[in-house]
């Protein structure tokens, strides 16, 4: 398995594996809205992506998104997605895709990594907490739906 940076030249089977992903939250299959969605990211450099190549098949991916904490002075990166393919689950790929992240936000001089997930999705969670990540106890997140 091999972990690497996601390139504008992968944008076509990135886009096949973002809309599964997006499919697994629930939302209809859009192949043409993934790949536009995408290429908005990679053109504006408004995200990072990595992803998991077993061979020539990519079968996994994590995508972080640029923030900032006015309190230390820093970078942050919010860990935004990740997915990995059915059959790949449990062998690592999510841990490894998730590694990579977190060695490129030391790389460029970040504060934390941030995320979330849905609370239905306890796997996610066992493999956050497994790595370190712990529940903030001291912040409620709040959203509005625009």
């Amino acid at each position: 398995m091999e972990i690497v940076l996601a390139k504008f030249e992968d944008l076509e089977e990135v886009s096949r594996l973002f809309d599964q992903y997006r499919v697994f939250y629930k939302k209809s299959s859009n192949i043409e809205a993934a790949r536009t969605f995408l290429q908005e990211r990679f053109q504006k450099n408004e995200s990072t992506m990595f992803v998991a190549r077993d061979q020539e098949l990519m079968v996994g991916f994590t995508q972080l998104y640029p923030s900032f904490s006015s309190v230390s002075l820093k970078r942050t990166w919010i860990l935004n997605d990740l997915f990995v393919e059915e059959p790949y689950r449990k062998k690592g790929v999510a841990k490894s895709l998730i590694k990579a992240a977190e060695r490129f936000a030391w790389e460029t001089g970040a504060v934390r990594i941030i995320l979330a997930t849905q609370i239905s999705n306890t796997a996610a969670q066992s493999l956050y907490e497994s790595l370190g990540y712990v529940k903030d106890k001291d912040l409620y997140h709040y959203a509005l739906q625009l």
